[in-house]
């Protein structure tokens, strides 16, 4: 097992850091590593927004669910889907374009995600943890106005990074579903009962699917977050969802 693949399967979620800095030289190292990421056509259809107010990084500890280690990260990057510098370079360059569509917002999704990837992957190769913060997508309207996020701007991910405490260091790492459990030939098969209670079972086993499962849909899927998210996410296709296009 080479280097790269060692540190992808060692990478875990860090949500408890330690006071040490992380440097110039590293972050510009993060951020040029997004930046090579693959992108369609060239466009790189996304914006970086390195948060460094403590107002902000304060405030969006709270909007993001409450989760005060948000304020406590050494670096806050978030990953933006942003369509708006192209249609407003289309526009300045006499072009009168289209507005930007559905199909424009998940490529840009695609392209924003993929850098963020890429920068969790650089920063696990120098000792520096990070977690991802989907709550960055909840309460539109607040993050709309703390961010200046414009009509076609959507914050797509939210990471935090910052070096892993001991603990965090030697924590497991949560087990993922097996090979064959995620892949699959050709044509998707939906999978009966008894696939998807082996396919989970490494969750339920102590307490029984069905019990498991009205727990986890309770505290993620139906959860007053995961309503928010969705809530937020229809404000956000609004602006590319117009008609007149």
């Amino acid at each position: 097992m080479n280097e790269i693949i060692r540190s992808l399967h060692e990478r875990k979620s860090v949500r408890v850091f330690t006071d040490q800095a992380i440097g110039a030289a590293q972050k510009r190292e993060i951020l040029y590593a997004a930046m090579a990421a693959p992108t369609a056509g060239n466009q790189q259809l996304y914006t970086i927004l390195d948060i460094q107010d403590e107002k902000i990084r304060q405030r969006l500890a709270v909007t993001c669910d409450d989760q005060p280690f948000i304020a406590k990260a050494k670096l806050v990057l978030v990953f933006c889907a942003d369509m708006q510098k192209w249609y407003d370079t289309f526009a300045e360059g006499g072009c009168a374009p289209r507005k930007p569509g559905v199909g424009d917002l998940l490529l840009a999704v695609s392209d924003a995600v993929i850098a963020a990837q890429n920068a969790v992957t650089a920063a696990q190769s120098m000792g520096i943890g990070s977690c991802y913060i989907g709550d960055i997508m909840e309460n539109c309207e607040i993050h709309r106005e703390l961010l200046d996020l414009p009509e076609y701007v959507f914050p797509a991910a939210m990471l935090v990074f910052g070096y892993p405490t001991r603990q965090q260091q030697e924590r497991p790492k949560p087990e993922r579903c097996r090979l064959e459990d995620i892949v699959q030939t050709d044509r998707y098969r939906r999978r009966d009962g008894e696939e998807l209670r082996r396919m989970f079972e490494k969750e339920w086993h102590s307490l029984g699917f069905e019990e498991w499962s009205r727990r986890f849909c309770s505290r993620k899927y139906d959860a007053d977050f995961s309503r928010e998210m969705s809530r937020s996410a229809e404000v956000y296709l609004k602006a590319y969802q117009s008609a007149d296009r």
